[in-house]
């Protein structure tokens, strides 16, 4: 089979290239010709654990290959997949300008039966425009060549998406026709040979069900954010309280980790347009309303314990801080807790020295020279009145609290992960705060 890759991004680069792994023949598209120019050198747009190997095997074996020219990659596509990007509108609906552009090219290039797939995260009823759109430009060729449209949303986690690609826990197509779905089963055969279920449904059940998935995950990080603060001020520790719920299978243990609030390219974006949708058709979100409310006042949490520490005057200390991605194994800063804290600390007069083992060239990009970027986690305790932990890179677990002792001039941490034991941290003479942990005297 042939397939079309529209958009060199996230999804469309890892799931073009994990297409290409099992022998599919895969042409990505992008109209930026510096980024196309770069993937054909090996030089990737994105960091992502394995993606650098998978791309650059597969380029070198001629199936996966890049261009900017979406008319000649039609040529010989039995699938397009639309993966561009789905950025939110000024009032938080997902503009899908890019997607209808993407489906206008499409019906001004076929010359036979194509299947559009979206790959994109977009609303209900995205597939119907889609499908208007081509229609439309094939209406004004004069042409009459049969197409089909379908959804298959996308449930890549990022820090483990080749790996979330190639063993997923489940494929989810909508589609509303017979060939479209036999060309989706022998395009997912090589994963449900490995017994990963492909689930068919009709196309608006699909669109739905990717927001709601990952609406259901950001409802369960901001509930148990939400759980951590009251256990702060009750006295309990939220500890032992994720672990006693997340013993129930009907709960699980999986994204009840209390934080900082969720970030990245997704969630908040997701959340604002489901939001919108729902608007749209008369209907109130409210759960997801207050969900939205707690992670934009999680943000905050740990620039709130530092002012309450320092008395309220942050005004002329530097700060350290460790992580600025919004999760490990990542460079995406989009919507990161470490971006809102910066520009707290520093709108309050205090300086930050940052460090990230990957986010080195996508902070300097956002921050500039407003903070102080170091290649070592160590070097950025130098002089500093304190550290914030913001992400959980694996490397942070363990440091060396002696030569920490030696390099901060304050004694605190602010674990935004609740990665430390407060018990050892207090025996070592720091004063620790975490995030719904009780207090150690």
């Amino acid at each position: 089979m042939n397939i079309t890759m529209v958009g060199t991004g996230y999804v469309g680069l890892v799931t073009g290239a994990c297409f290409s792994e099992v022998g599919i023949n895969v042409t990505c598209v992008d109209i930026d010709e510096k980024k196309i120019e770069n993937l054909r050198k090996g030089i990737l747009p994105i960091y992502e654990p394995g993606l650098e190997d998978l791309v650059s095997r597969n380029y070198e074996k001629g199936r996966l290959n890049f261009s900017t020219n979406l008319s000649e990659s039609l040529d010989d596509a039995d699938v397009v997949f639309g993966a561009v990007g789905t950025p939110p509108d000024e009032d938080g609906s997902a503009d899908l300008k890019y997607v209808i552009e993407v489906a206008r090219e499409v019906g001004c290039n076929m010359k036979k039966y194509l299947l559009m797939v979206t790959k994109s995260t977009v609303p209900v009823g995205t597939a119907e425009k889609v499908r208007e759109a081509i229609q439309k430009e094939l209406n004004n060729r004069g042409e009459k060549i049969d197409f089909d449209v379908a959804s298959n949303p996308e449930f890549l986690k990022e820090g483990a998406a080749v790996d979330d690609f190639l063993k997923p826990d489940r494929i989810v197509v909508g589609t509303d026709s017979e060939k479209a779905r036999k060309i989706m089963e022998k395009l997912y055969k090589p994963f449900t040979m490995n017994g990963h279920p492909v689930i068919f449904m009709d196309i608006v059940s699909a669109e739905m069900t990717k927001y709601a998935a990952n609406s259901m995950l950001a409802t369960k990080i901001s509930f148990m954010n939400d759980i951590a603060n009251l256990c702060e001020i009750v006295g309990a520790d939220v500890n032992s309280v994720r672990k006693g719920i997340g013993s129930d299978r009907r709960i699980g243990a999986y994204f009840i980790y209390p934080g900082t609030g969720y970030g990245g390219s997704c969630f908040p974006k997701d959340v604002k347009a489901l939001i919108k949708s729902a608007e749209k058709h008369g209907y109130n979100m409210e759960v997801l309303k207050a969900v939205e409310n707690v992670n934009e006042r999680q943000k905050l949490i740990l620039f709130a314990k530092a002012t309450t520490y320092f008395n309220g005057n942050l005004s002329g200390k530097t700060f350290a801080m460790w992580g600025l991605s919004f999760k490990p194994h990542t460079d995406d800063m989009r919507e990161a807790p470490s971006l809102v804290i910066i520009r707290k600390l520093l709108n309050a007069g205090a300086k930050v020295k940052a460090y990230d083992p990957v986010s080195f060239e996508e902070a300097k990009r956002i921050l500039g020279d407003s903070v102080e970027l170091v290649t070592d986690q160590y070097e950025a305790l130098i002089d500093t009145d304190g550290l914030f932990l913001v992400t959980e890179w694996p490397e942070f677990k363990f440091p060396n609290f002696n030569v920490m002792k030696k390099l901060l001039k304050t004694y605190v941490i602010f674990d935004g992960r609740n990665i430390y034991d407060p018990e050892e941290l207090t025996n070592c003479g720091f004063d620790y705060f975490g995030i719904g942990r009780i207090k150690i005297k």
